[in-house]
C-alpha cells in the first residue's frame, strides 16, 4: 500500500486537484487499485447554497475520470518503463458514467495496462463504490513529454 506521502511523491499534483488519497494495490506493468475518498467539504462544493438536497451533490463526474487518470498515472511511474517528464492525456474513448458519485463515499478505481507504445501508455478499467461500477473507461491513451519539451519556442517558462 501506498499513503498521500508517496502518492504525492509520484503526481506533480496537489490540493485541492490531487485526487488520490492512496494506493491499495500495485502490480508495476500491469494494474493498479487506488482510492479516492470523496467529502462534502471538497471545493466543488463551495458554491453550491446552504440546504442543497443531498441528491443534489453529485461529484462532477470530470474529478471520478480525472482521478482515475490519476491512478493510471502512478501505475505508469511505478511501471518505470517511461521517460521522466509530464504525463499528457493524449485521448480517451468508451467512457460510461453509470451513476452519480454522493459525498460520503470511498472510490475506488482500476486501471489496468493494456498497451506500451513507447512513451505512450493505453490503459483501461473502471471507478466503483461499495463493488458497483459507477464509471468505466474503455480506453485512455497517456503520452509522456519532457518537460522542456513542453515550453514555448525561446521561452523560459517552467
Amino acid at each position: 500500500m501506498i499513503e498521500l506521502d508517496g502518492v504525492r511523491r509520484l503526481l506533480p499534483r496537489r490540493r485541492p486537484m490531487l485526487l488520490v488519497d492512496r494506493v491499495l494495490d500495485v502490480v508495476p506493468g500491469e494494474r493498479i487499485v487506488a482510492a479516492k475518498a470523496v467529502t462534502c467539504n471538497e471545493p466543488w462544493y463551495t458554491r453550491l447554497p446552504e440546504g442543497t438536497p443531498a441528491e443534489r451533490l453529485g461529484y462532477p463526474p470530470t474529478l471520478v475520470i480525472e482521478s482515475w487518470g490519476q491512478a493510471a498515472g502512478i501505475l505508469s511511474r511505478l511501471s518505470g518503463e517511461l521517460p521522466e517528464g509530464m504525463m499528457l492525456l493524449g485521448g480517451m474513448s468508451d467512457v460510461v458514467v453509470h451513476r452519480t458519485v454522493l459525498p460520503g463515499v470511498l472510490l475506488e478505481h482500476r486501471a489496468r495496462i493494456v498497451k506500451s507504445l513507447g512513451d505512450h501508455l493505453i490503459f483501461e478499467g473502471e471507478s466503483l463504490v461499495d463493488g458497483g461500477v459507477v464509471v468505466s473507461i474503455g480506453r485512455m491513451v497517456m503520452a509522456f513529454r519532457p518537460a522542456s519539451a513542453l515550453r514555448p519556442p525561446g521561452g523560459d517558462g517552467p
